[in-house]
């Protein structure tokens, strides 16, 4: 297994200076302990052989927008996980070749490929399909995307490369977008510590590991990156922007 050949400069950021830093802004002091937490009953009998393999809801509805955040302590500050790269192509559906130069180009990203330098658990690029029928656009199991999974240092490498490579040359780029505070900061998404920015095509040309061999690729391919951080709980998605800003990564309101 291939192992770590030297120190990756953005983790030793994160490590030495941005988590103290995130500990002392996101600290709240608690005087009591919490309230035990409200015991949740399933709408059906668990032991019940007739309903035992049936999805089972809790009762009174889903509280999972209402859940706090965890005390604050040096174990659970919060930090980053894993970066998904994803992309959807439309043509694929009719032609899957047309993934193939995705396929090469987030190999070329994100350095990783199915088993890299002996872990079983790198799964590298994987082939998005259809789940559903969408009105004669869509089929189960139609190739139309892929998708990838980066951690570890390639994952620090990633961020530092995407933060001081690609954002200073996007024209015309302010930061990215957020919501405006007049939305619910209850709602799914706001809950799970999860932070998806969107790239155009001109974009992935900027990329180092793209534009050093261009000419390779017959075109570029806009996607996604979702930063997925381990924070859970009100106000978890703008820990995560926190984090991200402190990794240089501008945000600016609608």
């Amino acid at each position: 297994m291939v192992r770590e050949t030297g120190q990756s400069r953005v983790k030793e950021h994160y490590h030495t200076t941005l988590a103290d830093d995130l500990m002392y802004m996101h600290y709240i002091h608690e005087a009591t302990p919490r309230t035990a937490p409200r015991v949740t009953r399933g709408l059906y009998d668990a032991e019940d052989p007739y309903t035992k393999n049936r999805f089972n809801p809790i009762a009174g509805g889903d509280r999972f927008v209402r859940k706090q955040l965890p005390p604050t302590t040096v174990e659970n500050i919060i930090k980053l996980e894993r970066i998904v790269l994803h992309t959807f192509q439309k043509e694929a559906i009719g032609n899957r070749s047309y993934l193939l130069g995705c396929i090469a180009a987030f190999r070329a990203l994100s350095g990783e490929s199915k088993y890299s330098g002996g872990r079983h658990t790198s799964k590298g690029v994987q082939v998005v399909r259809g789940r559903k029928t969408v009105g004669g656009w869509i089929r189960p199991g139609v190739p139309c995307g892929v998708k990838i999974e980066i951690k570890g240092d390639k994952m620090y490498d990633f961020l530092g490369t995407f933060v001081e490579f690609v954002l200073p040359r996007l024209r015309d780029f302010g930061g990215f977008q957020m919501e405006p505070p007049s939305r619910n900061p209850h709602r799914q998404s706001a809950v799970t510590g999860v932070v998806s920015l969107g790239l155009n095509p001109a974009a992935m040309g900027l990329f180092p590991q793209i534009e050093v061999n261009v000419d390779a690729y017959h075109r570029m391919y806009g996607f996604h990156i979702h930063f997925i951080t381990n924070a859970q709980g009100q106000g978890a998605q703008n820990l995560a922007r926190s984090l991200l800003s402190g990794f240089q990564v501008p945000f600016q309101r609608a």
